[in-house]
């Protein structure tokens, strides 16, 4: 039962590297070690906030705790991954909505066969 709530904790080093550019905007951290995160896992940096300016790509060496979950929030983790996924569909990169472009053709639509009749 002891695994079921429990958390492992440790520390280890990692490299941030951030960049801030018309090209990328991110932020990647890589844990030393190789160490692998799984679902429901936990990770806090340690150190001052980064700053990055437009333009700029900097990368970065701290420590971080590493917090792993215990098996009932690993099984919720992988569980509610499931729905939020769905949030990404929300997402667009083309300029306006969806919605009103489709009903701007729909508009633009019954003004034409309205001036053909």
């Amino acid at each position: 039962m002891s695994g079921l709530f429990s958390t492992k904790q440790f520390e280890t080093r990692c490299r941030i590297e951030i960049e801030q550019s018309p090209e990328h905007f991110h932020a990647l951290v890589e844990l030393a070690d190789g160490v692998e995160m799984e679902p429901g896992d936990r990770v806090q940096i340690h150190g001052d906030p980064i700053m990055v300016g437009f333009g700029e790509r900097r990368i970065f060496d701290r420590t971080a705790t590493v917090r792993r979950a215990g098996l009932l929030r690993r099984a919720w983790t992988r569980f509610a991954s499931n729905f939020e996924l769905t949030e990404l569909y929300e997402v667009s990169f083309t300029p306006g909505r969806l919605a009103s472009s489709s009903k701007r053709a729909v508009f633009d639509r019954a003004q034409s066969i309205g001036r053909a009749a």
